[in-house]
């Protein structure tokens, strides 16, 4: 699996998840990060690498 298709099929599993209570997700495609931010104010980075 290729790393592109694995973030773009991560970034559509958080985007349709309605359990975290997700308010906004920033993709850094150049860095390969996620930012997500969820209603109660938190925000969580999520790194993306291939092993």
């Amino acid at each position: 699996m290729e790393l592109d298709y694995f973030k773009d099929q991560l970034f559509d599993l958080l985007n349709e998840s309605d359990a975290m209570d997700i308010s906004d997700i920033t993709a850094d495609d150049r860095h390969d990060l996620f930012i997500v931010s969820t209603a109660d104010g938190s925000q969580f980075e999520l790194l993306c690498r291939k092993l």
